[in-house]
């Protein structure tokens, strides 16, 4: 199962074209306001994953 999961792994050459297309698509001012959004979504949905202990006391 670990040779089926590591062909699906992109290779550097394949990360660079990604990354070479995001850049084009959206442009170098638009990618750190959508990183942004990204880590307030990320620590978003951990807070509301986290049991609330207040509620309990």
């Amino acid at each position: 199962m670990l040779n089926i999961q590591l062909l699906w792994m992109p290779g550097p050459t394949e990360m660079i074209f990604i990354l070479l297309a995001i850049l084009l698509l959206f442009g170098g001012k638009k990618i750190p306001e959508l990183m942004k959004g990204m880590g307030k979504g990320i620590k978003e949905f951990k807070d509301a994953s986290k049991p609330e202990e207040d509620s309990k006391k």
